[in-house]
C-alpha cells in the first residue's frame, strides 16, 4: 500500500479519489506518474529472484506500477480482498477459466451472458480441454440446482445479463455453489461496482470490463477480476505472467482516471436510464422494454434487493416494426451513436437481428429482433427528443 491507509469505512467516492492513489516521492506531483518502462532494476544479487514472479516490480508483463495502483483502487471499491487487472475484459473472463479449470471439471454458466463467455465455455473450453458445461437460466434457482454435478467447479453468472438485462440472485447463487463445493463468478460489468458488488454478497470472484463504465470515456480497454489473494496469485501466474494479458501502463493510468469520477457519472446512467426506459415502455411504438429498474421487469425485486442505488445505464427495446425498419430508426438519431459496447460518455445502440445465432437462448420477445442501447451523460430531454424524432414524430414532448 501507500504511506497513506485508507479503510474500509470511508464513502465509495472518496475511496474512488484516493486508494491508490500518493504523492510522488521523486517530484512531488499529487498524481501518480505513467510509468511506461518495461523492466525494472534488479537488486544487486538477482539470482534468487523468481522470473515468474508477479508480486513485486521485475518485468511489466509480470505486472507494472500502474497496474499495482489500480488493483488497489479497485479491490477496495468491489469489497475485495484483491484484484488483478488485465489487457480487457475478455482478458480477464479467459483468464479466470484458463488458470481456474482441468480437463473433466463441469461449469455451469448463463444462458444469456457476453459472447465471449459463450464462445470460450461452450466451444473453446468445451471441445479443447474437455470442459464439460451446462447452459442455464441463472434465474432459475431450481435449473442451477438440477444442474449441478459432483464435477461442478464453477458456476458462473452474469447479472444484468448482456443483452437481454435478466437478473440471477447472486446470493442464493452462491449458496448453492458453496454447499456443492464450486466457486461462484460474477460478471458485473452492466452493473458496476458502483451498484452492485457481489463480492459482499457471496461471491467468489467479480469479473470487470474496465473497458466500460469503470473507465467511461470510451478510451482505453482493460478488464478486472476481484476476490481472495490466494486464487488470485494463481491467476497472475498463470494468465498474466504465462499467457501475457498484461494491461499496459497507458491503459492502467487512463483507467485510473477515469474511475475517479464513476460515482457521480453511474448516478447520471442510473437517472437517465430510468427515465427513458419509462418513457419508452408508455409509447405504442415500443413492443418491449428491458429494463431492472421497470416494475414491470421479471426480477425487478431480486435487482432492488442486491443492486443500489440504481440499475445500470443500459436498456433493450424492441420496436413494433419489421427487420429493415429497425436499422433505419437507428440510421436517423443524431445524438445516439450506433456503435457496440456500452458505459461510455456518450450514447450508444446496436441492433441485433433475429438471425443472432444464441436468439434461441433469450426470452419470446427478444426473438424478432431488439435494440440494446447504452445511456451517456447527455441531457435526458435529448436522448429522448432523439428517440422520439428517429420514429418520425419529430422530437414533441
Amino acid at each position: 500500500m501507500t504511506k497513506r491507509q485508507y479503510g474500509d469505512e470511508l464513502g465509495f467516492s472518496t475511496r474512488a479519489i484516493h486508494v491508490g492513489n500518493d504523492v510522488d516521492g521523486e517530484t512531488g506531483a499529487i498524481r501518480r506518474p505513467i510509468t511506461m518502462a518495461n523492466s525494472y532494476q534488479l537488486p544487486y544479487d538477482p539470482t534468487e529472484l523468481n522470473w515468474s514472479d508477479a508480486g513485486g516490480l521485475l518485468y511489466t508483463r509480470n505486472g507494472g506500477c500502474n497496474q499495482h495502483y489500480l488493483q488497489q483502487k479497485l479491490a477496495s471499491l468491489a469489497g475485495g480482498e484483491d484484484c488483478v487487472v488485465l489487457a480487457s475484459g475478455v482478458a480477464a473472463l479467459s483468464g479466470l477459466f484458463f488458470s481456474l479449470l482441468q480437463s473433466g471439471d463441469h461449469v455451469i454458466f448463463s444462458s444469456v451472458t457476453y459472447i465471449a463467455v459463450y464462445r470460450l465455455l461452450h466451444e473453446l473450453f468445451n471441445n479443447k480441454f474437455n470442459i464439460a458445461t451446462t447452459i442455464v437460466d441463472t434465474s432459475d434457482i431450481e435449473a442451477i440446482r438440477a444442474a449441478i454435478r459432483p464435477e461442478t467447479k464453477l458456476i458462473h453468472i452474469e447479472t444484468p445479463s448482456n443483452p437481454v438485462l435478466g437478473i440471477s440472485d447472486i446470493r442464493a447463487i452462491s449458496e448453492i455453489a458453496h454447499s456443492n463445493n464450486a466457486l461462484l463468478s460474477v460478471d458485473n460489468t452492466l452493473a458496476s461496482p458502483f451498484n452492485q458488488r457481489p463480492i459482499e454478497l457471496g461471491a467468489d470472484f467479480c469479473i470487470e470490463s474496465l473497458t466500460k463504465y469503470i473507465n467511461g470515456h470510451g478510451d482505453a480497454m482493460g478488464g478486472a477480476i476481484i476476490g481472495d489473494t490466494k486464487l488470485l496469485n494463481q491467476i497472475r501466474t498463470q494468465s498474466q505472467v504465462n499467457l501475457g494479458a498484461t494491461i499496459s501502463p497507458f491503459n492502467a493510468c487512463l483507467i485510473m482516471r477515469g474511475v475517479v469520477t464513476l460515482p457521480l457519472r453511474m448516478k447520471q446512467h442510473n437517472e437517465s436510464a430510468m427515465k427513458i426506459a419509462e418513457f419508452l415502455n408508455e409509447q405504442d411504438w415500443v413492443r418491449f422494454v428491458a429494463y431492472p429498474g421497470l416494475k414491470n421487469h421479471r426480477q425487478h425485486n431480486i435487482a432492488a434487493a442486491q443492486m443500489s442505488p440504481g440499475f445500470g445505464g443500459v436498456l433493450s427495446f424492441g420496436l413494433n416494426a419489421d427487420h429493415e425498419s429497425h436499422n433505419r430508426f437507428v440510421d436517423k438519431l443524431k445524438i445516439i451513436t450506433p456503435a457496440v459496447s456500452l458505459g461510455h460518455d456518450e450514447s450508444l445502440i446496436v441492433f441485433i437481428g433475429e438471425n443472432d445465432e444464441r436468439q434461441h437462448l433469450y426470452p419470446n420477445e427478444f426473438h424478432n429482433g431488439f435494440l440494446r442501447l447504452s445511456i451517456g451523460l447527455e441531457d435526458t430531454n435529448d436522448l429522448i427528443k432523439d428517440l422520439q424524432q428517429a420514429i418520425g414524430l419529430g422530437g414533441r414532448g
